[in-house]
């Protein structure tokens, strides 16, 4: 049970007028899950707040705990590579997680990642809605099943709906796609070029489908496979 008077959703924390340096300061004092007490510091996103493209993991790792920056350590390399292969610069999109806090479980000297749990999630998604409503983004990329679930549906599975596009009220194109941590658990070179090129690489859908899905016409996409980065961002000029 809850104790009265303490906080399960970070949503009464959102300030009024925000933008998101105001979002920043608000969040580093959240306490509306026990991640806190565990996490070195809350890691917002960064980025430009007129980004056209934002990307949204799961959680920090250890090294964005510690440095209180997403996408540091060895996935934000991946990513870095990804979005290279992409055709994107990264200081043009805007990175952040769907839990600002990094959950873990200590093994010797180790702090290995846990998955956070949907009371975890559901306190922290207000930040995230809020930072997405401010930067009005063309593009929104969950990657991962954590990012894919909580912002495109429950029923939303990457391994299923890699590649297709997806309704969401907030961005004209949604898509999931895996995380770049699980390029660094590919047993082989082999298997970690491939699941890089899954992440920077999904078949890109015929314009029309976008007004079954309800999609506003603003730029309109070739039939075929191509680096669905690019070829988004250069049409959403």
């Amino acid at each position: 049970m809850t104790p009265r008077g303490t906080l399960t959703t970070a949503a009464p924390l959102i300030p009024m007028n925000a933008t998101l340096e105001k979002l920043k300061e608000a969040a580093a004092g959240c306490r509306a899950c026990p991640l806190w007490i565990s996490g070195t510091q809350t890691v917002f996103g960064d980025g430009l707040p007129t980004a056209r493209l934002i990307l949204v993991g799961e959680q920090p790792g250890d090294q964005e705990d510690k440095q209180g920056l997403p996408f540091v350590g060895p996935a934000g390399r991946v990513l870095d590579e990804a979005l290279e292969l992409a055709g994107i610069v990264r200081a043009d999109a805007y990175v952040t997680n769907v839990v600002k806090h990094f959950k873990w479980i200590a093994q010797g000297k180790r702090r290995l990642h846990q998955k956070p749990n949907s009371r975890e999630i559901g306190a922290c998604l207000p930040w995230l809605d809020a930072e997405i409503d401010l930067i009005r983004p063309q593009v929104l990329v969950a990657m991962g099943s954590t990012a894919a679930q909580a912002l495109l549906g429950k029923d939303t599975l990457v391994t299923r709906d890699h590649g297709k596009l997806l309704p969401y009220d907030k961005a004209p194109y949604a898509v999931a796609t895996v995380h770049p941590s699980s390029i660094l658990r590919a047993p082989t070179d082999e298997d970690r070029h491939a699941v890089l090129n899954e992440l920077c690489t999904l078949p890109i859908l015929p314009h029309n489908s976008f007004a079954k899905r309800g999609f506003p016409h603003r730029c309109p996409l070739p039939e075929g496979e191509g680096k669905w980065l690019h070829v988004i961002m250069k049409r959403c000029r």
